[in-house]
């Protein structure tokens, strides 16, 4: 059985599911456990609950990977006052640690809401809250003859990727003009001389949270001992990446026929839904987990049905009956999150054991329906 460094599993997480992408409120990441350690399995789970952690010791797991953070919250002391605290306890007892992959796997390409997108069979997807505010640009001046190796060594320390391309830059010629101060070792020039170079201007994009690799990678081939470079924050959005997603379905559906679609792929207990009086279902909003905030967002985008959970009552009101909204449950909505991650680790690691919880973490039950 291959044992794996829990490092190296958090360092996969984010690789693909970049922990950058997490909302500012979340808590995403290595939570208990220390880094170095190697493991022989991990458990998947959507929450992280004393049982869960029970499971791990019984089947010798060393990990859990949850969804969601079992430290949401700051917290002041462990005491064992509450769930969480009681997990966390069992947890660095028995040497289990603890990563949970929340807002970034949710905003991330292809994350829960894509997966909930591709269960019911939605075509042309695109995210309905585009994620922004996550790239730089990198400027930096080259002799022309380092040009290459320098781009080089940006592109393999994470730069140049716009969606489905890669190695994208852009060149411009130049000339570069400086003196060298006396304590100085300059690559062409003499010290007090003013020196003109033929130079490149290379520009590429770069994930915001590989900025720094990126640089120190750049730097590490430059010729020169000062190097000349620029950093910009952009706003422009990550082509497939965001919060909730919306597209169509192959085939019209009408209303019953949607809600008996939701219950058989979602595998429902109950379903909450407001009224649809348009003739038919086709374009249709998904958001993994409490996503009522979002029914703006999906009738601006053209939605006719709006699936999320955590609805609030007058929230409802909001489809105004041109369009469903649609409330499968928190825990429904989320469970996918984990095929996603199984498909991550064992993509990497195809000999390492990663297991499903046999626990339902959905602390919410359903009465079954009165016989009148």
């Amino acid at each position: 059985m291959e044992k794996i460094v829990v490092a190296d599993i958090v360092s996969l997480l984010n690789e693909v599911i970049p922990f950058a992408y997490q909302e500012d409120y979340d808590n995403s990441g290595l939570q208990a456990g220390d880094p170095s350690a190697g493991v022989d399995s991990v458990i998947l789970s959507v929450d992280v609950t004393e049982e869960v952690v029970e499971e791990a010791i019984n089947t010798g797991a060393g990990m859990i990977i949850s969804h969601h953070p079992v430290i949401f919250r700051e917290i002041k002391s462990i005491t064992g006052k509450n769930m969480s605290e009681r997990a966390l306890i069992s947890a660095l007892k028995n040497d289990i640690a603890i990563c949970s992959v929340h807002t970034n796997l949710d905003q991330a390409v292809g994350g829960v809401s894509y997966r909930m997108a591709e269960k019911i069979g939605l075509k042309n997807v695109s995210p309905l809250i585009p994620l922004t505010g996550k790239l730089t640009k990198i400027v930096v001046f080259v002799p022309s003859d380092h040009a290459e190796k320098v781009r080089d060594a940006m592109f393999s320390a994470g730069a140049g990727s716009i969606g489905n391309y890669d190695r994208c830059s852009y060149y411009s010629s130049g000339t570069g003009t400086f003196r060298a101060g006396d304590n100085t070792s300059p690559w062409v020039g003499k010290r007090g001389d003013d020196h003109h170079e033929p130079e490149v201007r290379v520009e590429t994009i770069t994930p915001r949270h590989l900025t720094g690799r990126v640089v120190s990678a750049m730097k590490s081939v430059h010729p020169y001992d000062e190097v000349a470079f620029d950093i910009y924050n952009l706003e422009n959005e990550i082509p497939d990446a965001g919060m909730g997603v919306v597209g169509e379905l192959s085939d019209p559906l009408s209303a019953m026929e949607f809600t008996g679609l939701l219950k058989k792929v979602f595998d429902l207990e109950a379903l909450r839904y407001s009224d649809f009086r348009g003739s038919e279902i086709v374009r249709v909003a998904m958001c993994g987990g409490a996503g009522g905030s979002l029914a703006g967002k999906a009738r601006t985008a053209g939605a006719d049905a709006f699936v999320t959970a955590d609805v609030r009552y007058h929230s409802f009101f909001d489809g105004e009956g041109k369009m469903m909204i649609a409330d499968i449950g928190h825990y429904e909505s989320e469970k996918c999150s984990l095929e996603i991650l199984y498909e991550i680790i064992t993509k990497k690691f195809p000999k390492f054991a990663v297991r499903f919880s046999t626990i339902n973490t959905n602390p919410v039950n359903y009465l079954p329906a009165w016989k009148k």
